[in-house]
């Protein structure tokens, strides 16, 4: 393990689950999160960095010129060298676009993971038509991403459809009564199909990594090159 001052970078946490630490950026001065990726990256560990501000990514634009910014699910990768082939398909659903940020965090964690990914946008069950047009789409998929805040229903409608795992994203998404998401959580809990697995509020790079586990061992692989251990969450 690699120390800087106020945090240990956990180098070897790749050969004992398969995938490098993860940067969670929230809570940490930009000072803190710099100096974690530029040491990431200085052990030429591939960096994935959730809940990036803007102002941190402008930071490492002359430190670290290969670091890749997406502003709307706000996260930094600099993305291992070579990159692995994108495996299987992982499609991440969106039932409005209120929730892409969430989606596109999914998407990209999935993505830098190596699972090959169909994002699909706007497919909310208030015009469940959109959501059948793309059925054929989504069934393809190894494994379904379903993101909605409101009353979270559009992830059991999917898993009523579709012979795959379904992980259901709620979002905060929503008006007073939707408790910041809480009311979208707890009707995915409660979800008559079967077949659906549940992140926390928000969590789209939890509910990425996971399809990504799902989607290597489906795909015939081996979740990245190790799968005989319970995988660590982000620093």
């Amino acid at each position: 393990m690699e120390g800087i001052d106020f945090a240990v970078i956990d180098s070897q946490r790749r050969e004992r689950t398969g995938y490098g630490e993860v940067v969670y950026c929230a809570g940490k001065t930009l000072d803190q999160a710099e100096a974690i990726i530029l040491k990431m990256r200085e052990e030429k560990l591939p960096v994935l960095a959730t809940r990036a501000e803007k102002a941190l990514a402008e930071r490492l634009r002359s430190s670290c010129p290969e670091a890749e910014y997406d502003e709307l699910s706000r996260i930094i990768t600099v993305a291992p060298a070579p990159r692995p082939a994108p495996a299987g398909l992982v499609a991440v659903v969106a039932a409005g676009t209120s929730d892409l940020p969430v989606a596109r965090e999914a998407a990209l964690t999935a993505e830098f993971l190596g699972s090959r990914v169909e994002s699909i946008a706007d497919v909310g069950v208030a015009g469940i038509h959109r959501l059948f047009s793309r059925l054929e789409d989504i069934r393809r998929a190894r494994v379904v991403v379903a993101v909605a805040g409101m009353e979270g229903a559009l992830a059991g409608v999917i898993a009523g459809l579709v012979a795959v795992p379904v992980i259901a994203v709620p979002t905060s998404v929503g008006y007073g009564a939707s408790f910041g998401g809480l009311a979208a959580l707890l009707s995915m809990l409660n979800s008559c199909s079967p077949g659906v697995s549940v992140v926390n509020i928000d969590n789209g790079f939890g509910a990425g990594y996971q399809a990504n586990l799902i989607n290597r061992l489906a795909s015939g692989g081996d979740s990245g090159g190790n799968t005989n251990h319970r995988p660590h969450g982000p620093h």
